[in-house]
């Protein structure tokens, strides 16, 4: 999961960032509106989370682009602005959800995974294929019932892989989904992890790579030779 955190404050921005890396969710920071909604023209994100009072184009403003541009991106309002007035109107924006300062980081990891669950697509919680079984809210994964320990990044992205349903993934768009927007796009970083990846969950393979476009999850009978 990619995650937009759109929030002012440099700390709580950072905090909020690296905690979500724990949970094995990228998250960008726009400091401004303005940068929301150029990362939002650039960029696909599952979620975005919005603080209402920042710099440039407000955090309304934002979610009204949001709403107006038909992506389905779901929105969580993250402010202090925490009335039942300014719950309401956030939801009369377009707000899919409403949570105020403080928080607690855990009850926003588990807010976005329970949006995320909703999204149109009506992606099941719990993904199998080929053997493999990953539960994102558990953060575990099995093969053949097999539990394998993973680190965040090599669950994130097989993650990715698993939502392909075998289909291929490129490199660039395994970069995009699993990484964050600071990450190198000439980095090794996509192929250092699926061949770890791919050594965690054992033979025979079940990761495949397609030459010059990207992996896949083989889901035939002779998975991975």
């Amino acid at each position: 999961m990619r995650v937009l955190i759109v929030e002012d404050e440099p700390y709580l921005a950072e905090a909020i960032r690296d905690g979500l890396r724990l949970a094995a969710i990228a998250a960008d920071i726009a400091a401004d509106g303005g940068t929301a909604l150029e990362l939002l023209a650039v960029n696909t994100y599952d979620i975005a989370v919005l603080d209402r009072d920042v710099p440039g184009p407000s955090g309304d403003e934002v979610a009204r682009h949001i709403v107006a541009s038909g992506s389905g991106t779901p929105i969580i309002m993250l402010t202090a602005a925490d009335r039942i007035d300014d719950k309401a109107s956030g939801f009369e924006l377009g707000a899919d959800d409403y949570l105020t300062k403080p928080f607690v980081l855990r009850e926003l990891v588990l807010r976005l995974r329970a949006l995320d669950r909703r999204r149109g697509h009506a992606r099941p919680p719990v993904r199998e294929l080929a053997g493999l079984r990953l539960d994102p809210f558990r953060r575990e994964v099995f093969r053949d019932g097999r539990y394998v320990a993973l680190t965040r990044k090599q669950f994130a992205v097989l993650e990715v892989l698993l939502a392909a349903e075998g289909g291929v993934v490129s490199a660039e768009d395994l970069l995009e989904r699993a990484w964050d927007g600071n990450a190198d796009p000439f980095t090794n970083a996509v192929r250092i992890t699926v061949s770890a990846l791919r050594k965690r969950l054992g033979e025979p393979w079940v990761i495949a790579t397609v030459p010059g476009v990207g992996y896949r999850i083989d889901t035939g009978e002779r998975a991975g030779r």
